[in-house]
C-alpha cells in the first residue's frame, strides 16, 4: 500500500553532512538529487535547516564515534530551525541494533541501499514516529546526482560491496557481496555529471568490476567506453587490488591518453605471514613484482597505497620487514592506519592483539619513513615545469592551489602556486620552486611578484 504523503516538504529545508569514503559521498549526491527533484531548498547552512541529514560511515570504531559525535552535534540546531535528524548509511546498515534505542537525538533510520524511502520514511516521522526503516527500501542506483565536490571532479561508483573477504574488514557485512553496475546505467550517469576535467571511478575494488554481471572483468572495457565520452577529459581510478591488476588492464592504462597516469593499490602488509592472516592475495615478491612491472610498463605512473601497522602477531621482524619494503618499493603517497579491532570480523577473534601504544608508534615510523621517500622524489621536481589542474584558490596563503597528475583530490598533497589567473578545472604550466614532503611550490612562468 502507498502512503499519501501530507507534509508540505517544498516549505522545507534540508542539509547534509556527508561522513566517510568518496563511495559514501557518492550516496550523498544521490539522495540529494531526490531531495532536489522532490522541489525542496538544499542549504549549505545548518543553521537553516528544518531537516538534516547524516550520511554515516562505519568501516572503524573511529568513524562510528565520529558519526555519532556528529549526531549528537547537530541537535543542538533543534534550539533553531532544525526539526528532524535523518541518519543514513553504514552506521544504521550494521548497528541498527545498538544505535536506534541509544542516539534519540535522531528521529529517522535509513540504511545503505533505503534511499528511495526517504521521504516515506520522513512522513512518518512528522506524524509522530522515530523510525527504522533500515533495510525497507531500495537502491538508488541510477538516479540523477547533485555534486558536492568542486564543478571540475567528480566520483563515479562502478560498484557496491565487496567479495574480498579481508579478516580485519566489516565492509562486506555493511554493503554485502560485490555487486557490478550495468555499463550502460555508469555511462549514463557519467555523461550527465557535464563537463568532467577529471572522472574518478571507485568502488571497493574496481578491478573486479563486471565478473559478477557479465561473467568476466570489464574494466578495461568500460573504461575504453566512458573515456570515449565527449564530456570526461581525464579518469582517474581508485583502489585497484593488487591480484587483479593483470596485463590487458595495464596496457590500456599505459596507452589510453585519458586515463590518469595513477593507481592506488592497496596492499596492506608487506610480510607474507601477516598477509595470510589478513586474508590478503599473494605475497611480499609478488607486490613487489607488480610494482616493478608498472614502472617499467608505465615510466611515469605514480603508485599510491595503504598499509595497517599492529596488526595481530605483527612481530617486530615483520614490522622491520614491511619498513624495508616501502624503502624497496618507493611508492610516491601511502596512508597508514593503527590496527582498528573490529566486532564480528574474523581478525577480532585472533591472538596475540597487539597494545594500542605500539600500533601508533609503529605508524609514527612508517610515515616518517614515507615522508623522506616522498620528499625525495618531489625534489626531484624543482626547477622543472609541470601540468596541474586549478582546483581553486588557498585564501590564506593568498594564490592558487592544485594538482599535478600524481596528486588525487583530497588524499594527496597539492601544489601552491601564483599566477596572473588561473581558471579552476583548467590546466597551468606551472615551474616548481620548492618542495616539502608532501606538497609543490610555485609559478607560472610569466607570472612576475
Amino acid at each position: 500500500m502507498v502512503q499519501t504523503l501530507t507534509t508540505d516538504f517544498s516549505r522545507k529545508k534540508f542539509g547534509m553532512i556527508s561522513l566517510g569514503c568518496d563511495k559514501n559521498r557518492v550516496d550523498s549526491e544521490k539522495l540529494l538529487a531526490i531531495i532536489k527533484e522532490r522541489g525542496c531548498e538544499v542549504t549549505s547552512d545548518l543553521e537553516k535547516a528544518n531537516v538534516l541529514i547524516v550520511n554515516t560511515c562505519a568501516f572503524l570504531n573511529a568513524s562510528r564515534k565520529e558519526a555519532i559525535e556528529t549526531v549528537i552535534e547537530c541537535a543542538a540546531y533543534k534550539s533553531v530551525n532544525l526539526e528532524k535528524i535523518v541518519v543514513t548509511g553504514c552506521l544504521p546498515q550494521k548497528f541498527i541494533d545498538e544505535t536506534f534505542d541509544a542516539l534519540t537525538e535522531a528521529d529517522v533510520f535509513l540504511g545503505t541501499e533505503d534511499y528511495a524511502k526517504f521521504f516515506e520514511a520522513l512522513e512518518k516521522s512528522y506524524a509522530g514516529e522515530r523510525v527504522n526503516f533500515v533495510n525497507c527500501g531500495e537502491n538508488i542506483d541510477g538516479v540523477k546526482r547533485v555534486l558536492t565536490t568542486p564543478r571540475h571532479y567528480a566520483y563515479l561508483k562502478i560498484a557496491e560491496g565487496c567479495n574480498n573477504r579481508c579478516t580485519y574488514c566489516l565492509i562486506p557485512k555493511i554493503r554485502g557481496k560485490y555487486v557490478s553496475f550495468p555499463m550502460e546505467r555508469l555511462l549514463k550517469e557519467a555523461e550527465e555529471l557535464g563537463d568532467v576535467a577529471e572522472l574518478i571511478i571507485v568502488a571497493q575494488d574496481v578491478t573486479r568490476y563486471g565478473i559478477d554481471l557479465y561473467g568476466q572483468k570489464k574494466l578495461k572495457d568500460f573504461l575504453q567506453k566512458v573515456t570515449k565520452l565527449v564530456n570526461i577529459y581525464s579518469v582517474r581510478l581508485l583502489y585497484c587490488y593488487p591480484d587483479m591488476l593483470d596485463d590487458e588492464l595495464i596496457v590500456e592504462i599505459r596507452d589510453n591518453p585519458k586515463i590518469v597516469k595513477y593507481l592506488d593499490i592497496p596492499l596492506q602488509h608487506s610480510e607474507d605471514s601477516v598477509l595470510k592472516l589478513m586474508n590478503r592475495p599473494a605475497g611480499r615478491r609478488e607486490y613487489l613484482a607488480l610494482i616493478n612491472k608498472l614502472k617499467e610498463q608505465i615510466p611515469e605512473v605514480a603508485i599510491r597505497s595503504t598499509f595497517i601497522a599492529g596488526f595481530p602477531c605483527e612481530s617486530e621482524e615483520n614490522f622491520e620487514g614491511l619498513c624495508e619494503f616501502l624503502k624497496e618499493a618507493k611508492l610516491d603517497n601511502c596512508g597508514f592506519f593503527a590496527y582498528s579491532r573490529e566486532p564480528d570480523t574474523p581478525a577480532h577473534k585472533l591472538k596475540g592483539q597487539i597494545p594500542y601504544g605500539i600500533r601508533r608508534k609503529r605508524v609514527k615510523k612508517l610515515y616518517e619513513i614515507q615522508r623522506q621517500i616522498s620528499a625525495d622524489k618531489l625534489k626531484n621536481y624543482v626547477g622543472k615545469v609541470i601540468e596541474v589542474t586549478c582546483d581553486g584558490i588557498d585564501y590564506e596563503r593568498s594564490c592558487f592551489v592544485g594538482r599535478a597528475y600524481f596528486q588525487a583530490p583530497e588524499i594527496d598533497g597539492v601544489v601552491y602556486f601564483n599566477a596572473h589567473s588561473a581558471v579552476q578545472g583548467e590546466k597551468c604550466a606551472v615551474l616548481i620552486e620548492k618542495s616539502d614532503s608532501y606538497d609543490l611550490y610555485g609559478r607560472c612562468e610569466d607570472y612576475n611578484e
